[in-house]
């Protein structure tokens, strides 16, 4: 059992923003970070204040993230990019939203005091003394600290205050995982309700010190035990003090301070746990008991001095327990005034939607699963009932939600096409002309794209890769629309001529002739590379169509059927945006978007098969039209080749493209020479071609050498990003491994950009995660010398400073398919219609008097409707009792928040 949470994000727009450029125009893109975790960056829009993206993504995450961000950046060439505003959705604004968040939302300015990131390590003790006890508080350590100084590091040190009394300890050099343990003593009166206040910053020789974030802790926070991460979060303005301290360097009265022009670090042990146990606490962070409310940082807060970043226990609290312990979470300063910049810097829209589940056993899941499978093998001779009330009871704005899921669902299980089969013939079944076949948004159209992008996105790259590729690089001027010709943006032809509009039109239609002519070419000897799965459900299309619509006068229906989602829904879409279709990695500018859009246009023509109504639609077409009438013959031998598949020929295609297996990732990274032991410079890295397999990571010099293995997967013990000062470039991540002898490696690797360093590890942590002897925390530096550059500390194989985020990944179309986390998603859809099916399964059974019905689906007859709710109440039962739904005991409060 697992509780699983994912992020669905479609970044679609933005309109009105700040001219960021002297031409008066901005160059944005979109950076998304997860708690200050940058995980994907969109592509750049260029010269525009109202771009459109229209990514999506979905994201993995632990149930424990806290807030996700959205930062609008323009993109300079010569200098940094400038910042232009940033939204921000917390955890809870998520989880009110169960149909997800979608709408325009304000860009509000970043302010460096709210960038702020990390936890920090106390332990509490109270000490009984002759006169008077003591108030011991032990600082220990801190970790993923904000980088504030230029060197991508900070220099981090902590001031605690108790009735008057201020001590801070030593400061660490460029780290953002420093060691202190330093403790610190006050003397403590009974029954005193004075608050200790530990605050936090970076420290720097000539200007003020930075802020590097504060933890605060609201009424009624629990503790949890000394095992558990310690989940706080930030006080509303009003429980706020109404001053703060001074942020600067001057000496404050009654301060205790060791000397700060060198750094001081001590290399100790850490002091012995409330429980026994060595070294920083690992484990997850609470879901159940968690306080942590986020703030939407989009909100202005109420005017305000300054507050430092500060822990306020409450001692009173402290004298029961004695001794506590726990890691704090920073969070940003909302104390202080903030500018009104609402609407100034412009607006974004955003889908973004939550999904938490809770995922049982397998076996749970296997009387839904058989039920399901068994409905789709009967097909239309059996009963019939389950499939079709699903698609009935189906809203659209979920349908293809659904549809993907049943998918993937029956992919699994090797049904797949046996489930489209059922939804051609439901179609057919309801269409009386053949001109509205597969036209509607009905469940069959959902599933039948969702499967085309699950198992057929190879084969696209395969097919368009090429050309799209060509028409990117060549960057011609194409239009045939004569009202829309634009002579001067053409250039001018031999002796600087200027082209008239003639000229224009006709290159334009021989650029596009010869880029039709070379996908069409490309599609008809692509027959074999299609898969075996693609070919047999096509070909089921196929035949269903023309057993509903023969003779002459339909001819071509059974072609425009299969053309309606090859091309019509997967190739042209493609063509339009093949940023979305993982094709290339930036949006095409103005004129190459013009160039595809009347390539899919003329892709469009050919699936139509040339019919009188598509020529009519747009007449400048025609110069086009003897490419498009020898297509259409060209795709209607393709298509007749590519249904051509019996049981047998099918089952040899799919033995053999199995043994063919593709590689999980693939492409050019960089590799660090001497694995972080010579000079961290980016010239010690070299340039290597990648593959990544379900058995190892290998490497060759080109894409066709012979690959020779770097690290066989089942040796991966972590996958995890490099801090930027490490190698001085933030796009490095590092595959922990043991080689065949058990000692532990480690190999770097650099990315070009934060979306690919992303997939790579997405790809890593996914074909890995069920290796034995994962780590739970690495270094995020390197061994330099005799220390770790991250933490200073000189044990080589000791214990790591910062936690590892394996469950961190991203959907790609190419993951495996997980059936237990489908299975659920399908049942969480059949519980929300629920009341619907009961309805349904009123009428069928005839019971349908006011008020009455069967009182469990066991009583009526066991038919599949009523089989299908008996499982729906199993599950729901499952669920219930499941650890994750019982309700915790709540541990003493020793926390509070002092106003």
């Amino acid at each position: 059992m697992a509780k699983r949470s994912s992020l669905s994000i479609r970044i679609v727009e933005g309109k009105n923003l700040p001219a960021k450029d002297i031409t008066g125009s901005s160059d944005p893109y979109c950076i998304v970070k997860v708690d200050n975790e940058p995980i994907i960056r969109t592509a750049t829009v260029w010269k525009t204040l109202c771009p459109f993206w229209g990514e999506e993504y979905q994201v993995h995450l632990p149930p424990t993230f806290h807030a996700v961000a959205f930062y609008v950046m323009d993109e300079d060439a010569l200098s940094r990019d400038d910042v232009i505003g940033k939204v921000c959705l917390t955890r809870d604004t998520l989880a009110s939203h169960p149909k997800g968040f979608s709408g325009w939302a304000h860009l509000m300015e970043v302010d460096p005091d709210e960038e702020v990131q990390g936890e920090i390590h106390l332990r509490l003790e109270v000490l009984p003394g002759a006169r008077a006890c003591r108030l011991r508080c032990s600082v220990l350590e801190a970790r993923d600290l904000a980088p504030k100084d230029r060197n991508g590091a900070s220099d981090p040190f902590v001031r605690v205050r108790y009735k008057g009394r201020t001590q801070e300890t030593s400061i660490v050099k460029k780290s953002c995982y420093p060691r202190w343990n330093e403790t610190f003593e006050f003397e403590l009166e009974e029954g005193a309700a004075e608050a200790l206040c530990v605050e936090a910053w970076d420290w720097d020789l000539v200007s003020r010190n930075d802020f590097l974030g504060k933890v605060s802790t609201p009424p009624r926070l629990h503790l949890l035990s000394p095992s558990t991460w310690l989940h706080c979060s930030h006080p509303t303005a009003r429980d706020l003090p109404p001053a703060s301290p001074e942020r600067d360097t001057q000496e404050v009265p009654g301060t205790t301070r060791p000397p700060r022009p060198h750094p001081i670090y001590q290399n100790q042990q850490l002091l012995p746990t409330a429980t026994g146990a060595q070294g920083p606490l690992e484990g997850p962070l609470p879901t159940k008991n968690s306080s942590w409310q986020g703030g939407d940082l989009s909100v202005p807060a109420p005017g305000g001095l300054p507050l430092c970043p500060q822990v306020v226990i409450d001692v009173r609290r402290l004298w029961a327990a004695q001794q506590e312990e726990g890691w704090f979470r920073l969070q940003p300063d909302q104390s202080k005034s903030r500018r009104h910049d609402e609407g100034n810097l412009g607006s974004l829209q955003l889908e973004v939607r939550l999904r938490d589940e809770t995922v049982l056993p397998s076996c749970c899941y296997q009387p839904l699963v058989q039920l399901l499978c068994r409905e789709v093998k009967l097909g239309m001779q059996g009963p019939g009932q389950l499939i079709p009330l699903i698609e009935e009871t189906t809203s659209t704005e979920c349908r293809q939600d659904v549809a993907t899921n049943l998918l993937k669902l029956f992919l699994g299980q090797g049904l797949a096409k046996d489930f489209l089969d059922l939804l051609f013939q439901l179609e057919l079944s309801r269409t009386s002309e053949a001109n509205t076949l597969f036209r509607s948004n009905s469940l069959a159209s959902k599933s039948m794209e969702s499967f085309l992008k699950v198992a057929g996105m190879r084969y696209l790259h395969g097919v368009l890769g090429p050309i799209i590729n060509k028409v990117f690089e060549e960057k011609k001027y194409v239009e045939l629309d004569p009202s829309k010709v634009e002579v001067k943006d053409v250039g001018c032809s031999g002796l600087h001529r200027p082209q008239t509009e003639t000229e224009v039109l006709e290159q334009s239609a021989q650029t596009l002739r010869a880029h039709l002519g070379a996908l069409l070419s490309a599609l008809c000897r692509s027959v074999r590379a299609c898969p075996a799965v693609v070919r047999a459900t096509f070909r089921q299309l196929f035949r269903r169509v023309r057993e509903r619509f023969p003779g002459a006068l339909h001819e071509n229906v059974p072609f425009i059927a299969v053309t309606s989602f090859l091309c019509l829904r997967f190739f042209s879409p493609a063509i339009m945006s093949p940023k979305l279709f993982h094709l290339r990695e930036r949006h095409a500018d103005a004129r190459t978007s013009r160039t595809l859009l009347l390539l899919a246009k003329a892709v469009q023509n050919v699936g139509n098969m040339d019919t009188p109504a598509s020529r009519a639609k747009e007449a400048w077409m025609e110069p086009l039209q003897p490419t498009v009438r020898q297509g259409v013959v060209q795709l209607k031998d393709f298509i007749t080749k590519l249904v051509d598949i019996e049981e047998k020929d099918e089952l040899d295609l799919q033995r053999t493209l199995s043994l063919q297996a593709p590689p999980v990732k693939e492409g050019p990274l960089f590799i660090h020479r001497t694995k972080g032991k010579g000079p961290l410079m980016s010239s010690s890295f070299k340039k290597l071609y990648f593959s990544l397999t379900t058995e190892a990571l290998s490497f060759a010099k080109t894409p066709s050498s012979k690959k020779s293995a770097l690290i066989k997967l089942a040796n991966v013990r972590a996958a995890e990003k490099v801090e930027e000062k490490s190698f001085g470039n933030s796009h490095v991540m590092q595959v922990i491994y043991t080689d065949d002898a058990g000692r532990p490696q480690t190999a770097y690797l650099q990315c070009k950009c934060v979306n690919e360093l992303n997939q790579w590890l997405s790809a890593l942590r996914k074909v890995s995660i069920n290796n034995t002897g994962l780590l739970g925390s690495y270094h995020p530096g390197v061994f330099r010398g005799d220390k770790w550059s991250c933490c200073h500390q000189r044990e080589k194989t000791g214990r790591g400073c910062d936690k590892t985020r394996s469950r961190v990944t991203l959907q790609e179309w190419n993951d495996p398919l997980d059936h237990d986390l489908e299975a659920q998603l399908i049942y969480q859809h059949l519980l929300s219609v629920e009341a619907m099916l009961w309805e349904k399964h009123r009428e069928l059974s005839g019971c349908a008097e006011a008020g009455t019905g069967p009182a469990s689906p066991d009583e009526a007859s066991e038919d599949s409707l009523a089989r299908l709710l008996r499982v729906l109440r199993d599950l729901r039962e499952a669920h219930s009792s499941s650890p994750t739904s019982s309700p915790t005991s709540e541990p003493s409060c020793l926390l509070e928040l002092q106003t």
